[in-house]
């Protein structure tokens, strides 16, 4: 028998007060995501709302020629599909899986209609959605301003921020497209923070040994980022 997972472990669904979580859990379905998985693709209509438990989705911007850049990731304290109570209806990037594990999912109209009654949902996604746009904006500045070494120290921070241990399963060449930079300079930057003994790095994941040194090496962006999501999500990011 599959294993259910709680949905309050999901910060957003542990928020609410009673009587709207209690109005939402019989209209969540628990899914397993797969490393790699497409949740959705740039310009789908959006049917369904995703509550990461201990999954992590990447958000990319995909340019004509095919090439990728990761804007964003969702994990534990937020939610996946915001265009749909921002008025968009669609999705205006792609959607991966980068780091396989449980979600819960929810009809896209019935999201809409409990945000549209306000209460303490719609102030919850209205802050998360801020911290996003804050994560997305540092991630813009990161990726044209800091090394390759220091964006994968972010990336690798951010990702571990949201899994219950220091391991995440990922393969070079995800890593890569998550970056959106060349196979070759991802191998080379991993091997350099394995041979610092930073983290333990092979085709199949990447573990961190040694967080504090990340957090010395990595650039300002992490911090930046943490640090909003402490200020909006005061009960999920203390630490």
């Amino acid at each position: 028998m599959p294993i259910t997972a709680n949905p309050k472990d999901n910060y957003i669904l542990a928020s609410l007060p009673a009587e709207a979580y209690a109005r939402l859990l019989p209209h969540l379905e628990q899914v397993s995501l797969t490393l790699g998985q497409s949740l959705y693709e740039s310009g789908v209509e959006l049917k369904y709302m995703y509550f990461p438990i201990d999954s992590i989705i990447s958000l990319l911007y995909i340019s004509e020629n095919g090439s990728s850049s990761e804007i964003s990731i969702v994990g534990f304290e937020g939610i996946l599909g915001i265009g749909l109570f921002m008025g968009g209806g669609g999705a205006p990037n792609r959607a991966i899986v980068q780091n396989a594990g449980t979600a819960y999912r929810l009809n896209a109209e019935l999201l809409k209609d409990e945000f549209a009654a306000g209460g303490s949902l719609l102030l919850q996604l209205l802050r998360y959605t801020q911290a996003l746009m804050t994560q997305m904006a540092q991630t813009a500045v990161c990726n044209r301003h800091h090394s390759i070494e220091q964006q994968l120290c972010r990336w690798v921070l951010l990702s571990i921020d949201r899994l219950p241990s220091n391991e995440m399963k990922m393969t070079n060449e995800l890593v890569a497209n998550m970056l959106g930079i060349r196979l070759d300079k991802v191998t080379d930057v991993a091997s350099r923070l394995q041979f610092a003994r930073l983290i333990h790095y092979d085709h199949g994941s990447i573990t961190v040994l040694n967080r504090l040194e990340l957090e010395i090496l990595v650039c300002e962006c992490y911090q930046v980022i943490k640090k909003e999501y402490q200020r909006l999500q005061p009960e999920l990011m203390a630490a």
